[in-house]
């Protein structure tokens, strides 16, 4: 079966990066839902084609400026491939790192960096390519110290929103 299974979702994956190309964002991420809705039922949510479906689901949620569904894509899919002993985790924390650089809310940025810490820490002692690339860690605990002090100057004055606040 594994021989078929690239073969079936190359018709969906070309046209959702048809899609992709012409700017029909929402249409490639309503196509990708589907291909991964129906690829879940044939083959089990956790076969290699469907997590690579559910990588360019997160891509496309990126794209369209999602960036909390994209990290909530790119965890889950970490999570899984670190269970599965994937070296791939790694991939897909990176993916989730840079969706969460775009969240722009400080009070999500704080509770959802703290989940993406934990797990960057665990596949550090897992060793593999994060054990060996540390300094985007480091990055991120150092973007946890600056939404800390955004969320508390917010909280002391809630007027204190600066339309270029994003990126903390």
């Amino acid at each position: 079966m594994g021989a078929t299974v690239p073969a079936l979702l190359a018709e969906p994956v070309q046209r959702i990066n048809d899609a992709m190309r012409m700017g029909r964002i929402e249409s490639a991420a309503a196509m990708a839902q589907q291909s991964i809705a129906s690829a879940t039922q044939m083959w089990g949510a956790e076969h290699p084609e469907v997590l690579q479906l559910r990588e360019l689901a997160a891509y496309i949620a990126y794209l369209a400026g999602d960036a909390h569904r994209s990290f909530i894509l790119s965890m889950a899919l970490a999570r899984i491939r670190k269970r599965q002993k994937d070296v791939r985790a790694y991939t897909n924390i990176q993916s989730a790192a840079a969706a969460w650089r775009a969240l722009q809310d400080p009070s999500q940025g704080l509770t959802l960096g703290q989940e993406l810490i934990a797990l960057w820490d665990e596949l550090i002692a897992d060793g593999g390519p994060a054990a060996a690339d540390t300094h985007q860690l480091d990055a991120a605990r150092a973007r946890m110290d600056r939404l800390a002090e955004r969320a508390r100057v917010l909280a002391d004055n809630p007027y204190a929103r600066s339309p270029h606040a994003h990126g903390q």
